[in-house]
């Protein structure tokens, strides 16, 4: 049966991500629905929101590492049966490094704010609107309340970035913040992202930050439509042909995977025989 390339209903920051990523890997996706996995990586970071979440939900006074903890127990054999986890493969002790990993990540909330002094005013906020005539759709990890106004919060468990790249990972958090004063009249006054365990990345909110994400917004969903009508989705290699679920579905994918393995190969042998 042959798939015709529709655009999404809505566009979320990780399709828009995909497709600026490689338009080949978005169609093996959203096109063609086939799965794509996640890492180790990006299940723990799953659970890590989920406890996050339950724990700010709950009074001031009882977000403490020991609520945590509770709640961690409490949400653990769900994410243990689930296809996720399931789908890693662990065994018992790899189960173990695991829920340690994820856990030294909640934890690490506690080393850049006191949980008892943010005033939440939303937790996992789905939120829509139309951002330039593009229909988006974000999930908002936290919405807080500060002296001088709202503030986007996003927990990120991952590496946080070098300096180099820190403006480029804020793109997401600008476009929820762009989606909040679409859909609530309000304009928030920052957006951070929590490296749990490490350090925070923010910004300050202001049109011309907004107006930057929102274009770039524009031109990525133009982009999909003009792929969309023409079935054309050009892959976009490099190193990250290599993590790509789908690079032994496409022919330029298993090309550049095969052309890194080879020169890694040879750069291993002249230092063994420069060694030897």
């Amino acid at each position: 049966m042959e798939l015709t390339p529709t655009p999404p209903p809505r566009l979320s920051p990780s399709g828009a991500g995909t497709f600026e990523q490689c338009p080949r890997r978005w169609r093996f996706r959203y096109v063609e629905r086939l799965p794509d996995p996640p890492g180790e990586a990006a299940v723990a970071g799953s659970f890590a929101h989920r406890v996050l979440e339950l724990l700010m939900q709950r009074e001031p006074a009882e977000r403490t590492v020991e609520a945590a903890k509770a709640i961690a127990r409490q949400e653990w054999p769900e994410t243990e049966i689930g296809e996720e986890f399931q789908g890693l493969g662990f065994d018992e002790a790899e189960s173990k490094k695991f829920r340690w990993k994820s856990w030294l990540a909640i934890e690490g909330l506690w080393a850049l704010e006191d949980p008892k002094t943010v005033t939440v005013v939303a937790t996992e906020q789905d939120i829509e609107a139309e951002l330039g005539g593009v229909p988006f759709r974000g999930i908002v990890d936290r919405l807080d309340e500060e002296g001088d106004g709202l503030v986007v919060t996003d927990y990120k468990s991952g590496q946080a970035p070098s300096p180099r790249y820190r403006r480029g990972r804020l793109d997401q958090v600008l476009l929820y913040a762009a989606a909040v004063k679409e859909s609530t009249g309000r304009m928030p006054v920052r957006a951070r992202l929590l490296y749990l365990g490490q350090r925070p990345v923010g910004i300050d909110v202001t049109p011309a930050e907004l107006d930057g994400v929102t274009e770039k917004l524009v031109a990525t969903w133009g982009a999909i439509k003009t792929a969309c009508s023409t079935d054309e989705f050009e892959p976009r290699t490099g190193p990250l042909c290599g993590w790509c679920p789908y690079a032994d579905r496409c022919a330029e994918g298993t090309a550049e995977v095969a052309k890194r393995q080879n020169a890694k190969a040879a750069e291993d042998a002249a230092l063994l025989a420069a060694t030897a």
